[in-house]
């Protein structure tokens, strides 16, 4: 999660770089630009607050760059202000933004641009809501909403090098990310979660399309592939940063939990111990920590110790949710 102190070191020492670089003459932006569009993005124009129905928009959704059509924002992260233009508290990937200082009209601002493609989108406030205390005050004219059938859920259960292995390879699963929450520390490290004083617990993110598969089977998968009884322990991985937990985004998510959690403790004979508690935030883990089974399986005997035997047995509880024959094929 980026911070003002993130912003701050950004516009001293360079920029992330973006995944692609777009470069156009004045004159083709002219191309394919409105008017309006060419004075804000390509001249740093500003326009008028309250201009654009954007503001009051807040369905799902992606915000992309007007010029180049890179994602920027996610519809997750945006609240309403009440300033007059579009607001966020973070952009869809850390390097889609690039920050410049500007010390026009008078007055020191962040200013952010596009960092594919250099296109002026707005300044950003470190007076946001918490946790990042960001806000991005972005002209709505430099944005293109585009529908987004995606969802996400947020869980734990165990060591998440396991459960990010698992998650991969649902049908219907477009990403899985590992990282920590449901405790209290902002930004935590690896070494801060482990040591359980921050009461983060080792979580997955998992962004899906609920065409392909439901929130109801996703928490059936995650139930059904640890020890849901077992308190701050799954094998021999012990302390509260390896608790079964699922976070909820909403009371009908809540409620599928409770409903799955009842139908697991009939099933099992056992009391669930698995934490019910609201979403707040998700930090993702370090990039050592994101794909690390399908990276280090054949360089780390805890992959074929722990993580290989947890895939068998989802393979054989789950095969309706799989989503390669190369999986599939390996079940019997």
């Amino acid at each position: 999660m980026l911070r003002w102190i993130d912003v701050l070191k950004f516009a001293a020492y360079g920029n992330p770089n973006p995944d692609r670089k777009v470069q156009k003459s004045d004159e083709e932006w002219e191309t394919i630009l409105t008017p309006e569009q060419f004075r804000v993005t390509r001249q740093h124009g500003t326009e008028r607050p309250f201009s654009s129905q954007m503001c009051e928009l807040f369905e799902p959704g992606k915000y992309e760059c007007v010029g180049c059509g890179t994602v920027l924002f996610d519809s997750d992260e945006k609240f309403d202000s009440g300033t007059g233009w579009p607001s966020f508290t973070q952009p869809a990937q850390e390097n889609a933004i690039a920050y410049r200082k500007d010390d026009s009209l008078g007055m020191s601002r962040m200013e952010t641009l596009c960092n594919t493609c250099g296109s002026h989108l707005g300044h950003v406030f470190p007076d946001g809501p918490e946790p990042s205390q960001l806000r991005y005050c972005i002209n709505a004219v430099a944005l293109k909403k585009v529908a987004s059938n995606e969802a996400k859920a947020t869980f734990g259960g165990g060591c998440f090098w396991c459960t990010e292995a698992v998650f991969q390879r649902i049908k219907g699963v477009q990403q899985v990310r590992s990282g920590y929450s449901g405790g209290h520390v902002v930004n935590p490290t690896y070494r801060e979660v482990c040591s359980g004083r921050t009461d983060h617990a080792e979580v997955i993110e998992v962004t899906y399309d609920p065409e392909l598969v439901s929130y109801e089977d996703i928490l059936r998968v995650h139930l059904g592939t640890h020890d849901p009884t077992t308190l701050n322990r799954q094998g021999g991985d012990r302390g509260t940063q390896y608790r079964s937990i699922i976070l909820y985004r909403n009371e009908d998510e809540k409620q599928s939990a409770l409903n799955l959690i009842k139908e697991y403790e009939n099933a099992l004979g056992k009391v669930v111990v698995t934490e019910l508690k609201p979403f707040e935030v998700f930090y993702p883990a370090e990039s050592e920590h994101q794909n690390y089974f399908n990276g280090n399986a054949d360089r780390n005997p805890y992959c074929s110790a722990v993580i290989e035997p947890k895939l068998a047995k989802f393979r054989q509880a789950f095969p309706e949710f799989l989503n390669s024959p190369a999986d599939t094929a390996l079940i019997g």
